[in-house]
């Protein structure tokens, strides 16, 4: 199959990505290398903030103008932040193409950030963050990484505190977007029926007068990871459990077979490893799963498991005593086989959400300067070995390395 992305740089260095469908429906969005990580401590919560915000109003339009946009022609207009990424994007029919890149130039380069809009936002934000701490699923995943990163930017939660939020100011935001919004860490992705020449032309028509502004980023924190303990009593029906450590960043040569072996472990399958034996087989938990997040300068593995109470020990301890099993016993090639086939499943699937496609194709060229097609990713993966999973096992599931958060 030939290569499916073409890909151009803007004079600015804004970076470019695309595939052609035939689908009547597009997508396009923009994928900015800025996330909660790069504030200062007094700014936590400040990207969040920001992406509510680009919607409240540019030089030209109001916010209900531009909320309209795209929605008047039946298209979504959506949003963003991680804590290494903002991003912006919308779904509209192809023959709006025009339309819809012209209002993301306006969103991104022309927002004025009334105090006005900005202090009904600040509501909308702090609602946000009192539901997310009414919701321990959700909750025990941003703790977790505070416990494992400490006071670090990864350490810190990306929606920032109701403080926070209530402090700032247009001024504030704009000063943010200046230190470090620049035309080098911005992709530009599009799935959908528009041919590639004639994409680069509105591009360059809505993104090319604007002038180049490159930053440097480099983004190494010092972790001082020590492995802890910790039990909160949060008053739910249902105990949550977190277990995990720090693992491989983006760039490591090994995140692929710990991918590998993290989706034999606990993927969202129902067949995984965790799920069939812990689950399945006790009745222990009504939700186990583990998840692999990679970072441009680490990474973490985490377990999560809801239980009972009564089953907390016990449903440690076959997490403990399954993490074991991969360190002291290598896979068949049987099982590395269907490992593979259902990875490669997984992720063909993946793609064949074009939305989400794009998405994806943005955040790869923004990390790597480079997207895998499906084959090369296919390659990488038949290419481990069960040599391989054993080392990223032996590596990463140390039972002595393990950090744990208890909600009951």
């Amino acid at each position: 199959m030939d290569y499916p992305y073409r890909v151009h740089t803007l004079y600015n260095g804004i970076r470019l990505i695309h595939k052609h469908t035939d689908s009547q429906v597009a997508h396009l969005g923009i994928t900015i290398d800025v996330g909660s990580r790069d504030e200062e401590r007094q700014e936590n919560g400040m990207a969040h903030f920001i992406e509510h915000c680009i919607f409240k109003g540019t030089k030209k339009r109001s916010s209900s103008r531009i909320l309209s946009r795209i929605d008047g022609v039946g298209g979504e207009l959506n949003a963003y932040t991680t804590k290494e990424e903002t991003a912006v994007f919308c779904t509209f029919l192809s023959k709006h193409y025009e339309r819809a890149t012209e209002l993301l130039s306006d969103i991104i380069f022309n927002s004025v950030f009334p105090d006005k809009e900005l202090d009904k936002e600040k509501s909308v934000i702090i609602e946000e963050i009192n539901s997310y701490e009414d919701s321990p699923m959700e909750l025990i995943y941003d703790e977790f990484e505070s416990l494992v990163f400490g006071d670090t930017g990864l350490g810190r939660m990306i929606l920032g505190t109701e403080k926070k939020v209530k402090s700032f100011s247009s001024s504030q935001v704009m000063d943010f977007i200046k230190k470090n919004w620049a035309t080098n860490l911005i992709v530009i992705s599009t799935v959908g029926d528009i041919k590639f020449e004639k994409w680069v032309r509105l591009i360059e028509k809505f993104f090319g007068y604007i002038p180049p502004k490159p930053i440097n980023r480099q983004r190494k924190e010092n972790y001082n990871y020590i492995p802890q303990h910790k039990e909160l009593n949060r008053d739910t029906y249902q105990a949550h459990i977190m277990i995990g450590c720090p693992c491989y960043d983006y760039t490591s040569e090994k995140k692929v077979a710990f991918s590998l072996l993290n989706n034999v472990l606990g993927s969202s399958a129902m067949n995984s490893y965790l799920n069939m034996n812990v689950r399945e087989k006790y009745g222990f938990t009504y939700l186990i799963e583990s998840s692999y997040n990679a970072y441009s300068d680490n990474g973490i593995f985490q377990i999560y498991a809801g239980t009972d109470e009564q089953y907390i020990d016990k449903t440690l301890s076959l997490i403990k005593k399954g993490l074991q099993r991969f360190v002291d016993k290598r896979l068949t090639q049987s099982q590395i086989h269907k490992a593979k086939e259902q990875l490669k499943g997984q992720l063909s699937i993946q793609n064949d959400y074009n939305r989400e496609e794009m998405l994806a194709i943005g955040k790869s060229l923004l990390n790597y300067n480079h997207v895998q097609s499906l084959e090369e990713t296919f390659s990488d993966i038949d290419s481990i070995s069960a040599e391989d999973i054993l080392e990223v096992a032996s590596e990463i599931f140390r039972i002595d390395n393990l950090s744990t958060i208890i909600y009951k």
